[in-house]
């Protein structure tokens, strides 16, 4: 007998007015990622998600896709003006995949506690859908013109979260029976008189409305995280008829540097100071120069790699420091630029780069031009094992 195929619509076809920003608040960086991109990985983390199907708005179908790059991952589907209509065209997609369970999670909760998943999938068992939801604890009160109307009773009251889950068949026969707006997907179940399971929520699991919530999950995510140091350090020499690449940025020069690669030595250092961090090697081990394929290559490739390497462990960038040693060409006219595009192949705000030099007071190789230095330290967060 086949596993029962478990489908999830990750819903990113809201604005998010409320939050306030130009974007909307799913595409907001959250510890170096976007926040749909965390909520993408929750769903997948369990193994227990077979096929992963984003909803978007229009026009922004290729923007998610990069988003969600290197994850089993259907191709999005454009959504609808409501969030009905959005899980509608999502159900639609995934009749082919001919799916046993639908989960239907927003793509503003980055978080998903572990056990969840598992809880609502055995819940549907005796139901045909579940959802995670949370006790309200605080006192309610009706107001009106500003002033209280009633306080009302909280027993038996829950605020929904999500992903909630249905039998495709199910959910898909009461979508089509739905009149009027609904904001969650219990709804249209009630509508028909079919019961839906409660299971425990957690308060981890924070639908980002505000800005204040989104502090408050980074919060939440680097308190699982412990700091880890490491360095870099790499040297190359001068070689006439070579263009000069520094930390990703071309420098008029009358010479370049001597390389496998492009030599970009402050990128080469700064890469093995992640590795290091992540006590995972050097940047040679990655991509040894005895690899034709790696001749005359853009650095900025591998850094981009190393900041791969970084999310791939679940850890962020907190900060990284580069300084280059040597006497020409002058750093100072090119700093910002090498600091941004730093950032950029990082995907990190350009205030947690740091680009600066110095001389060896015309001692030594560089001191005599035949070579530069570079000296790199990086700070990243991982989960602590």
């Amino acid at each position: 007998m086949n596993p029962p195929v478990i489908a999830a619509l990750l819903l990113a076809a809201g604005r998010g007015t409320r939050f306030g920003a130009d974007r909307p608040k799913q595409y907001l960086p959250l510890l170096g990622r976007p926040v749909l991109r965390h909520a993408a990985e929750a769903l997948l983390a369990e193994g227990l998600v077979t096929l992963l199907q984003p909803v978007c708005p229009s026009g922004e179908e290729a923007e998610i896709a990069a988003m969600l790059a290197g994850l089993p991952s259907l191709p999005p589907v454009v959504g609808g003006s409501e969030r009905q209509h959005s899980v509608r065209l999502g159900l639609e997609a995934l009749a082919p995949h001919k799916p046993d369970v639908v989960l239907v999670h927003d793509s503003a909760r980055p978080l998903v506690p572990a056990g969840t998943i598992a809880a609502l999938l055995a819940a549907l068992e005796t139901a045909p859908g579940a959802i995670p939801a949370q006790p309200v604890a605080d006192t309610l009160k009706r107001g009106a013109a500003g002033s209280i109307v009633e306080t009302v009773p909280r027993a038996g009251l829950f605020r929904a979260q999500t992903p909630q889950a249905f039998r495709y068949a199910t959910l898909c026969a009461a979508q089509a029976a739905v009149v009027g707006e609904v904001t969650d997907d219990a709804s249209v179940l009630e509508a028909q008189g079919l019961a839906v399971a409660l299971v425990p929520g957690s308060e981890r699991n924070v639908k980002i409305t505000f800005p204040e919530d989104l502090e408050r999950v980074e919060a939440m995510m680097l308190s699982g995280l412990v700091p880890r140091i490491g360095t870099g350090f790499d040297v190359h020499r001068t070689e006439v008829g070579r263009k000069m690449i520094l930390c990703g940025v071309e420098v008029p020069c009358e010479f370049g540097l001597e390389g496998h690669s492009d030599a970009d030595v402050g990128i080469h250092a700064l890469c093995d100071a992640i590795y290091g961090a992540l006590a995972e090697g050097d940047i040679g081990r990655w991509f040894p120069p005895s690899q034709m394929k790696w001749k005359d290559a853009d650095s900025a490739q591998f850094l981009v790699h190393a900041a791969e390497r970084i999310a791939a462990r679940g850890g962020v960038l907190v900060n990284c420091d580069v300084t280059l040693m040597c006497e020409m060409p002058r750093i100072g006219p090119h700093r910002e630029a090498m600091e941004a595009r730093l950032a950029a192949l990082l995907g990190v705000p350009v205030s947690r780069v740091s680009v600066k030099a110095t001389t060896t007071e015309r001692l030594g190789f560089t001191g005599r031009g035949e070579g530069i230095a570079c000296q790199a330290a990086a700070t990243v967060m991982v989960p602590f094992a």
